[in-house]
C-alpha cells in the first residue's frame, strides 16, 4: 500500500542536504525574495531551507494533500513565526485556486517544490486518482495521441498552471523535476510570449537525492516586465559557474544546441520531409521470429510452418544501431501491405500463417494500444509501400548515436525494421548509397544535433530528422 502511495503522489522528499544546495543556488543568483511559497510542501525539508536562506521573506507559505506531512512541516516551520508570517495549510493542488493564493502574496515572490515525479499513464496502470481534469496538455493528435505523445507528467501540469499565474509578476520559480519536463515547461512557455526572464537548469544526482534512474534537474524561471530571447543556460551541477548547453526557442521549435543551430539553420527544410517509423505490433512473442531453414521459431519456442507470403527478414533498432546490416536471423510476420487492408484474406493465401495468427489470436487482441480498436484483427501499423521498399537509408531512435545505415534486399526480400528505427525508402542502391554519404556527413550531423536531446528516451525522432533539407544538406556536403 506504501508503494502504491509513493507511486500515486510521487512521493519523493527532498533530502535536507539537497535543499539547502538548491536553496545557495538561488542565492548565487541573487534572488531576494518577500514571500515564499511551496504549493506541495511534503514534510517542509525544501520551503525550510529557504526561509533559512532568505531571512528577508516577510511570507512562508505551503500547502500538501498529506495531512501527517503537514503537521510534520508546521513544527519544522515553527522556528520561522517569530520572523515571518508562516501559513502550513491541507490543500489539494489540482482543487486550490492558486491565483487566489498567491495574490495575497507580496513581490518578489518565489515558488518553489518538488512538484510528484509520475505520469499520467503510470496513474491510469494503479487506479489512482491524483490527477488534474483530463486535458490534452501537449496538444498532440489523431495517431500521436493514441500512441503515447498524449501522455504527460503530473508535475508538468502543475508548473504550466504556476507559469500561468506567476509570469505577469515579478517572481521565480524553482522546481525540481525531470529535465524531459523542465524543457516541455519551457517549450510552452516561450512558445506562449509568457514573460520569461530568464531560464536555467542546474542538473542533479536523482539516483543519489532520490534513488530514481531519471535525469533531473533544479529549473530556475525568473519572471519579468518583459520576455527575453528565448534561451536556457544548462549547469552540470547545483555548485557549477560555466554552462555545459544552451538549449532555446527558435523558428517555432525546441533547439538543444542554439550555437550549433545558427550556424546550420539554412538547411532547415521548408516543408518537412517525411521519415517513416518501422513496423509496430506490439507483440513480439508472436510477429517476431528466428528462422532455421523452412520452419521459425517465435519468442516462447515453438517452431512453426509458414507461407513465405507474409514474413520478411527484419532488423532490430539494435542491430542497426551496431552496424550489423547486411544479413539477419530475424523475421517478422507482416500481416497488412496498407494500414487497414482486410487481414482476412491471409486465410486464403496462407492458410499455415491463418492458423497461427488464430493460435495466438487471444494474445493479440489483448493488445493494449488503442490504435487497434476497431481494426481489422491481427492488424499492424507503420505500414505502406515504403516498408517494402527494397532500399533504405535508416537510423536507430533509441541509441545515443547519430549514424545512417544502407539497408538492401535480405533473401530476395526486403528488410522490415521495428518501431523504435527511421528511414527514407529509395528507388535504388544508387540513390541510397548517395543519401547515406550526405545524412553522414558534417552539416547534416551537425544541424541534426542541434535538434537532439540525448538524454531522452527516445533521442533521435522522426519530428527532428524531418526539418533538414535534403537538397539543401547534400549541396553543403558537396562544399
Amino acid at each position: 500500500m506504501a508503494a502504491h502511495s509513493r507511486i500515486e503522489f510521487g512521493d519523493f522528499q527532498t533530502p535536507d542536504a539537497l535543499a539547502r544546495d538548491v536553496c545557495r543556488t538561488l542565492r548565487r543568483l541573487r534572488i531576494k525574495p518577500a514571500a515564499i511559497v511551496e504549493p506541495t510542501c511534503g514534510i517542509g525539508n525544501l520551503i525550510a531551507a529557504a526561509l533559512d536562506a532568505f531571512p528577508s521573506a516577510s511570507v512562508g507559505s505551503a500547502a500538501d494533500l498529506n495531512a501527517e506531512y503537514v503537521a510534520t512541516a508546521r513544527q519544522r516551520l515553527e522556528p520561522h513565526t517569530a520572523t515571518a508570517r508562516i501559513d502550513v495549510t491541507q490543500a489539494d493542488f489540482f482543487q486550490t485556486d492558486w491565483n487566489r493564493w498567491l495574490a495575497n502574496l507580496p513581490d518578489p515572490l518565489l515558488v518553489l517544490g518538488n512538484p510528484p515525479w509520475v505520469n499520467n499513464s503510470q496513474l491510469g496502470t494503479i487506479g489512482g486518482g491524483n490527477l488534474p481534469h483530463k486535458e490534452n496538455v501537449a496538444r498532440v493528435r489523431g495517431i500521436e495521441a493514441l500512441t503515447g505523445k498524449s501522455n504527460f507528467d503530473v508535475s508538468e501540469w502543475m508548473l504550466n498552471a504556476l507559469i500561468d499565474i506567476v509570469s505577469e509578476r515579478h517572481a521565480t520559480l524553482a522546481m525540481l523535476c525531470k529535465t524531459a519536463v523542465a524543457r516541455k515547461v519551457l517549450t510552452r512557455a516561450w512558445s506562449e510570449k509568457r514573460r520569461v526572464k530568464s531560464a536555467q537548469m542546474y542538473l542533479i544526482d536523482a539516483a543519489k537525492s532520490f534513488g530514481a534512474a531519471v535525469d533531473a534537474c533544479l529549473l530556475v524561471c525568473r519572471f519579468g516586465t518583459a520576455a527575453a530571447v528565448p534561451r536556457c543556460d544548462v549547469f552540470a551541477n547545483l555548485t557549477a559557474r560555466d554552462t555545459c548547453q544552451e538549449f532555446g526557442f527558435r523558428d517555432g521549435r525546441l533547439i538543444a544546441d542554439t550555437r550549433l543551430y545558427a550556424k546550420w539553420h539554412h538547411l532547415r527544410a521548408a516543408v518537412p520531409v517525411r521519415w517513416r517509423s518501422g513496423i509496430k505490433h506490439d507483440c513480439a512473442k508472436v510477429m517476431e521470429l528466428r528462422r532455421q531453414g523452412n520452419r521459425f521459431t517465435n519468442g516462447w519456442g515453438e517452431v512453426v510452418e509458414l507461407e513465405e507470403d507474409f514474413v520478411f527478414p527484419m532488423l532490430k533498432s539494435s542491430q542497426l544501431a551496431a552496424g550489423k546490416t547486411t544479413g539477419t536471423d530475424r523475421w517478422m510476420l507482416v500481416t497488412q501491405r496498407r494500414v487497414g487492408d482486410d487481414t482476412g484474406a491471409i486465410r486464403q493465401r496462407a492458410p499455415r500463417t491463418w492458423r497461427y495468427l488464430q493460435m495466438h489470436a487471444e494474445r493479440l487482441d489483448r493488445r493494449a494500444s488503442s490504435i487497434y480498436r476497431k481494426r481489422p484483427r491481427f492488424s499492424i501499423f507503420g505500414i505502406g509501400e515504403y516498408a517494402f521498399a527494397p532500399w533504405k537509408v535508416a537510423v536507430s531512435g533509441l541509441y545515443k548515436k547519430l549514424v545512417f545505415r544502407k539497408l538492401g534486399p535480405f533473401a530476395e526480400k526486403p528488410m522490415v525494421l521495428d518501431d523504435t528505427a527511421y528511414f527514407i525508402a529509395c528507388p535504388d542502391e544508387f540513390e541510397a548509397d548517395r543519401v547515406t554519404a550526405m545524412l553522414n556527413a558534417g552539416p547534416s550531423h551537425e544541424f541534426l544535433s542541434s535538434l537532439l536531446f540525448w538524454d531522452a528516451k527516445r533521442p533521435i525522432t522522426a519530428d527532428a530528422l524531418g526539418m533538414l533539407d535534403l537538397a539543401q544538406a547534400s549541396l553543403a556536403s558537396a562544399d
